[in-house]
């Protein structure tokens, strides 16, 4: 592993440390970066929020949490058969996440919204905001990590106004409303701090590691969790409906015959069912051992064209990841498989609006109690705030920090209604 390509820069920590104890277990940073992130707060909260289907909907399907530990899983290995360090990458991939608020990124456009008067809101600028902020370990650096680690982290390394206009749809197939971007104005000295020596607007090689990591662990995982929950019989897929959301929603100049191409090489891979989803264990196994072979796959496919590009050392900013168009294809098709079956569902479109509704009212009533309505770290920060825009902020962050239930507990204790 080209453990010496992550020189002191790499390794730096926005606060100076103090040596370990001499007799505490011997960690490299990276390691100790990781530790960080699993033994955070906002780590635990994903566990009650929504990945695509709401975490109390049933015992099976993934939430935040869970679909954070698969794309670390498979960020590690990627980045261990490439040659980088595994550590930052899987800390990537477990961090990826944290700035999601209630209601995934149905929840992140009404405090995009909402939050237009304080810099507006973004999902993994809210993520940078908790590592280097807001998670209490060093007083004014957050988790006091690593650059490379934080580095890592960034899936969207550019502020607000360099952003793109949003298009398409999220991978839980909702509308892309809101615009992407990976640090909120008023946190830009760190940012620009761990960007020190970045090129451009450029990821990282552990960046896209992760990146990726994410894309492979949606396409097939909701897949897995359509099967189980009886909405997708992949012996029987709607070829003609299906591709019109693949394009809909990722490929719309995909055409009939490269999408039925793709779906037939997919349909070859050892495990795709011959049968449909009948709940025995047989079948489970079975599905498991699909979800394997595709995950397999599609790293395997990565590793080879990104090895074939060039001779590395892939690490940080010296080698870019290269991902088969083929791959990108057959994610893109059990993508749109999910989202025909799962995420077009109209009682799942119906529970969106409700949940909306029930945020912003959630911002409107903290924003007009203030810290008598806020947990005492936000509390602190908004008698800290200087102006509406700052207050705005703190109201904001605090309801990004709640989970699904806690968030319609806590409209239930301000309205008096369930």
């Amino acid at each position: 592993m080209n453990q010496d390509r992550y020189d002191d820069t790499a390794r730096e920590r926005i606060v100076e440390e103090p040596p370990k104890r001499v007799d505490a277990p011997v960690r490299t940073a990276f390691e100790r970066d990781r530790a960080r992130v699993v033994h955070a707060a906002a780590s635990r909260r994903l566990a009650a929020k929504t990945q695509v289907m709401g975490p109390q909907s049933d015992d099976f399907v993934r939430n935040r949490l869970t679909h954070s530990l698969e794309v670390a899983q498979v960020a590690r290995d990627l980045s261990r058969a490439l040659g980088s360090q595994p550590d930052i990458a899987e800390t990537a991939a477990l961090a990826h996440d944290l700035g999601h608020p209630p209601f995934g990124h149905n929840g992140e456009r009404v405090l995009a919204e909402l939050g237009e008067a304080c810099g507006g809101f973004e999902g993994n600028a809210q993520t940078l905001r908790l590592l280097t902020r807001l998670e209490a370990k060093t007083e004014g650096a957050g988790l006091n990590l690593t650059r490379a680690t934080l580095d890592a982290c960034t899936k969207y390394p550019w502020p607000r106004a360099a952003a793109d206009a949003p298009r398409g749809v999220h991978a839980d197939g909702s509308p892309r409303f809101v615009v992407k971007f990976g640090v909120y104005d008023d946190d830009r000295p760190i940012f620009d701090w761990m960007r020190r020596g970045a090129d451009g607007t450029r990821q990282c090689l552990e960046a896209q590691v992760m990146d990726l990591a994410d894309d492979v662990a949606y396409s097939v995982h909701d897949v897995e969790d359509g099967v189980v929950a009886g909405r997708i019989d992949l012996t029987g897929v709607d070829q003609s409906a299906v591709w019109e959301t693949v394009r809909d929603w990722y490929l719309p100049d995909a055409s009939d015959e490269v999408l039925d191409k793709t779906l037939a090489e997919l349909r070859v891979v050892g495990g795709w069912p011959e049968a449909p989803y009948d709940g025995t264990r047989r079948s489970l196994a079975a599905l498991k051992n699909l979800t394997s072979d595709l995950i397999g796959r599609f790293c395997g496919a990565v590793q080879h064209a990104t090895f074939e590009a060039g001779d590395g050392p892939f690490v940080r900013y010296a080698a870019d990841l290269v991902v088969p168009e083929e791959t990108r294809l057959e994610i893109a098709v059990l993508k749109g498989i999910a989202a025909h079956y799962v995420m077009r569902a109209d009682d799942r479109v119906a529970l969106m609006e409700r949940q909306r509704e029930l945020l912003a009212e959630l911002v409107g009533l903290l924003a007009d109690r203030g810290p008598d309505a806020l947990d005492r770290p936000f509390a602190d920060d908004w008698d800290a705030a200087a102006d509406d825009a700052a207050r705005l902020r703190v109201v904001v962050d605090q309801v990004a920090s709640l989970t699904d239930a806690s968030a319609v507990a806590r409209h239930a204790a301000l309205t008096g209604r369930a």
